[in-house]
Formats: structure tokens, C-alpha cells, sequence
């Protein structure tokens, strides 16, 4: 005997009711927007920083090269304000949390990931991006990319790059191991690494096969 709870239709019939209703709303709801007319897509209340107003902090500090003075907020992250506020989108936004690397930039010539870099820190330092990058070792290290095909969706590359040229500028020929240690912040879901730690080979001033690690 079946008891009181047993659903009204079998298992099968009971789905298809389910989307005999799901169908029904659906198209209900495509009524109403017609009748509705078109509606202008909703944009998002911009996000006021420190109550708003006027930046409260003048943020003075070299970048790629240039003396550059902004109004700003101290806590503003760095990715924000290069991207947003100076337009420079080479450095990239992704995890936002300091774990993959996309957005690093030189500070005072150390890669340090912008996401995790605020204003306030910035103020009299030396900041280099991946625009501003430059000298005939980054341009061995960005040829060595192209070369060995280094990357694939170019998403990580910025942050390779800028990893990478720090490196060789502490350590011109590194051995495998070391180049492991310099790109544990840095991640790349496309290339499985191979090609990168073979540009890093043509890119160092051994320019032979990378030392094997010890």
C-alpha cells in the first residue's frame, strides 16, 4: 500500500510536470518584459572610498621612469589605481589575493603583487609595470617568451615577465631549482611550465640548457 506522502504523479510524470511549470514562468516572464518595453541595464552605485569626497592623500612616486604625483585614498590598492586611475592594464587583475602572480610589479626593483600593495606604501618608491619594463635584459626575457612559446591565453605573461627579469637581474643564470623558487608566486593554468623554464633558459646568459636542480 502506498503511503499518504507518495508524490501525486510517478517518478517521470512528476519531472515533466516540473518543467511544464518552469516552461509556463519562463515564458510569462518574457511576456512581461515585452509588454515592459526595453529597460536600461543597471549599473552599479559607485563605491565611495573613505566616505568619499576629496582624495584625502597626494601620493608622490616614480613610475616607469616618470615623477608622478596622484590624489588618491592611503589603503586605495595599487591594482586599482594603475588600472582604473592611470590606465595602465598591463598588470593584471585575478585572484586578487596574492597567490597567482598576474598583477606583479617591480617595487624599488623587488616583484611584489599590486593586489596586495596599498597607496600609502607606494609614496617615494620606484614602481615599474609591465609598460615600463625596459634595458636589454627584459628584452632578452620578452624575445625568450615569443621564442619559446611561454605562454598561451597571455593572461600570466605580464607577471612572468616581470618575475623573470627580477630574477635575472639577481641570478643571470639560474639553475632549475632557483627558477622554480623565483615563479612559486606566479601561476599559469595553460602551459604546464615547460616552455616558460625553457625561455628562462634562452633568456639567462647561459643560453644553454638550464642547470638541473640540486
Amino acid at each position: 500500500m502506498p503511503d499518504n506522502d507518495s508524490p501525486k504523479y510517478p517518478e517521470g510524470e512528476a519531472k515533466l510536470e516540473i518543467k511544464r511549470h518552469s516552461a509556463a514562468a519562463s515564458i510569462q516572464d518574457e511576456r512581461i518584459a515585452e509588454e515592459s518595453g526595453p529597460q536600461e541595464p543597471s549599473m552599479p552605485e559607485p563605491v565611495k572610498e573613505e566616505g568619499g569626497g576629496e582624495p584625502p592623500f597626494e601620493l608622490t612616486f616614480r613610475l616607469n621612469g616618470e615623477e608622478r604625483t596622484i590624489g588618491t585614498w592611503p589603503a586605495r590598492r595599487m591594482l586599482t589605481l594603475l588600472r582604473e586611475d592611470l590606465g595602465l592594464t598591463g598588470t593584471k587583475r585575478s585572484c586578487e589575493i596574492g597567490r597567482c602572480g598576474a598583477c606583479m610589479v617591480l617595487l624599488d626593483g623587488e616583484p611584489v603583487n599590486s593586489c596586495l600593495l596599498s597607496a600609502y606604501q607606494c609614496s617615494g618608491a620606484d614602481l615599474v609595470t609591465i609598460e615600463g619594463l625596459q634595458g636589454e635584459r627584459a628584452g632578452r626575457v620578452k624575445a625568450a617568451f615569443l621564442q619559446e612559446g611561454g605562454f598561451q591565453c597571455g593572461y600570466c605573461t605580464p607577471g612572468m615577465v616581470i618575475s623573470v627579469s627580477s630574477l635575472l637581474e639577481h641570478n643571470p643564470c639560474p639553475s632549475r631549482l632557483e627558477t622554480e623558487e623565483a615563479l612559486a608566486g606566479n601561476i599559469c593554468r595553460c602551459t604546464g611550465y615547460g616552455s616558460i623554464f625553457r625561455a628562462v633558459c634562452r633568456a639567462s646568459e647561459g643560453q644553454g640548457e638550464m642547470p638541473p636542480a640540486e
